[in-house]
Parts: structure tokens; sequence; C-alpha cells
């Protein structure tokens, strides 16, 4: 039977990466994804979800933030939608992370790097095939590193493929990509004798106990809700936005072809808003445009059953 939990949902990721209880799958994570010339051997969970009260007005869902041996920041999270504004706010909370280091009297020298790790199920640099980049304060002119004491890691799902059949004799990095992306569709057992590793057993032992707790599967379908609102609130206010723009064009004066050009256009902007929210890349207008009203509505329809087939 298959596990039946999205590991990428934000309640069952901060479970499984930023529990006390489970810091062997955070120290695991960390070191896939930076490969430190010292490997991370402890790490401290500083923002764990407290008690027992899940209840959706209470418990508002946090990055994971945690703390090695060497007093390295480290801030993971999961985004599911594309914010315009991401680069921004990942910037905002790394540099963040950074100064909350310091007390008064507490000296520069004693800062340690912050580490931002925001793991995507969305494309957010589309003109490179990298699905890992990685990110430091660097020098126009010179190939010189300012300083490595912010640093931010994307990893893109959509652009990672591999099947179950190469995943065992893959990198550990591959492995949890792999993890996030199939978990929910994958039988426990399979799933552990594929990806080897004790760490990834006791992960899929946290969605097991989510699965098996009503409490906790509660929150966690109440969060799905949650994040479904959330993307339905910004399929609206695209359309709206698209729907402005048109109306600003037609009270310019572009009466030509005015009907079967809102039309299309309106079925173009689904086909982008849908591809989107699948995390799948976005068919280029070039591709889009010689097909007729008939493909274009097809295709729409298709993107939707793809939607409504992943719950």
């Amino acid at each position: 039977m298959n596990l039946g939990i999205d590991p990428k949902v934000d309640f069952a990721f901060k479970l499984i990466f930023g529990s006390p209880e489970h810091t062997r799958i955070t120290i695991h994570f960390l070191n896939a994804i930076l490969n430190p010339p010292h490997p991370i051997t402890w790490v401290e969970i500083l923002n764990p979800i407290q008690g027992k009260d899940f209840a959706e007005d209470k418990l508002v869902i946090l990055d994971v933030l945690a703390r090695d041996e060497q007093g390295n920041r480290f801030n993971v999270e999961m985004q599911t939608t594309l914010p315009v504004d991401l680069p921004k706010r990942l910037t905002f909370y790394n540099a963040l992370n950074y100064v909350r280091q310091l007390n008064a009297g507490d000296r520069y020298f004693d800062l340690r790097p912050s580490i931002s790790i925001c793991v995507l199920n969305r494309v957010l640099y589309r003109k490179t095939p990298e699905y890992h980049l990685s990110f430091r304060l660097r020098c126009d002119q010179q190939p010189l590193v300012f300083t490595d004491d912010l640093i931010f890691h994307t990893l893109e799902l959509p652009k990672f493929e591999r099947s179950k059949a190469e995943i065992s004799g893959c990198s550990a990095i591959e492995k949890w990509l792999y993890f996030l992306k199939h978990a929910e569709h994958a039988e426990a057992g399979d799933l552990i004798r594929k990806l080897g590793d004790p760490e990834f057993e006791e992960a899929v032992g946290v969605l097991n106990m989510i699965s098996r707790s009503p409490e906790e599967r509660q929150f966690y379908e109440a969060r799905i809700k949650f994040l479904h609102d959330e993307e339905a609130r910004m399929i609206a206010a695209r359309m709206q936005g698209r729907e402005e723009g048109r109306e600003e064009g037609r009270e310019e004066g572009r009466e030509e072809g005015r009907d079967k050009g809102r039309e299309e256009g309106e079925v173009l902007g689904q086909i982008k808003v849908y591809q989107q929210l699948l995390g799948i890349p976005e068919t280029p207008s070039s591709e889009l445009h010689p097909l007729s009203l008939a493909e274009l509505t097809s295709r729409v329809a298709d993107l939707q059953q793809q939607l409504r087939d992943r719950g």
C-alpha cells in the first residue's frame, strides 16, 4: 500500500526535517545538499513544533531553523507555490537568521555563516537545466568572494528526473529529491530498499506516523486544503490581472479581432497558470500561438485533469 502522505506539504516537511527527535534526518539532508569539507555531525532544531496542539488557528507552519556544532545557521523551507518576491523573501530571512546571532557586546568576528536551503516544487530559473543552484556574495569584476557568510541553495524538483530503477545508485542529494517527489505514491518497504540509508527509513517512518495518527492526519489534510485555497487565490489574482490588462488594451483602441484575441488570450493564460501549479515547464508562446482555439482548449482540459489527479 502506498504511503499516501506527501512530504512536500509543509506540515509533513517540518516533522521530517525539523523535529528534535529526528535530527539524524536533518544532518543527513544538510550533508547531502551542502557537501561540506567537514561533515556535519550534530544539529539543534531552533524552532520545533511545540506540544500536540495542531489546531489550524494556533499553529503556523514555519521553516526549519537549525544550528550545527560550528554555530552555522540553517534555514530550510519547502515552497509549493512560487511567490513573485521569493528571492527577496529568502534574502530577508537569511539575513535575519544571520543578525540574530549577535547579542549586545558580541563581536562581529563571532558571526557564523547563515545558509538558506529552499526546495521548490516550481521552476524558478527557466534558462538553466540544473536543479541545484547555489549563490553567495561575489565580486563583479574579479573572481573574488566577498563573504561566505550568506549562502543560498535552491532545489527545483520539476527539473529532477530519475527513474525508480536507477535511484539506488544515485547520490544522497538525488535520493532526497526522489523521496520528496515520489514518496507519497510509493510503497514504504520498496522505497526503503531503493534509498538504502537508515535516515530514509526514519523519514518513511515519520510519514507512516502522520498517516496513522488521527490528530496529525487531520492537521495534514487541513494544511493541504489551506495550500489548495492559496493556489486558488493565486489563480484568481492572476486571472484578474490578465483581465485588467485586456481591459486596458480595449480602452486603448485595439478593436480588430478583439473577441477572438480575448478568448485565445484567456486560454493561453490558463495554460500557463496550470503549468505553474503543476510545476512543469511553461510551453513557449511561439509554440502555442500557431495552435487553433480548439487545440488550446484541449490542452487546458488535459492540464486540469492532471491537477485533479494530483488531489
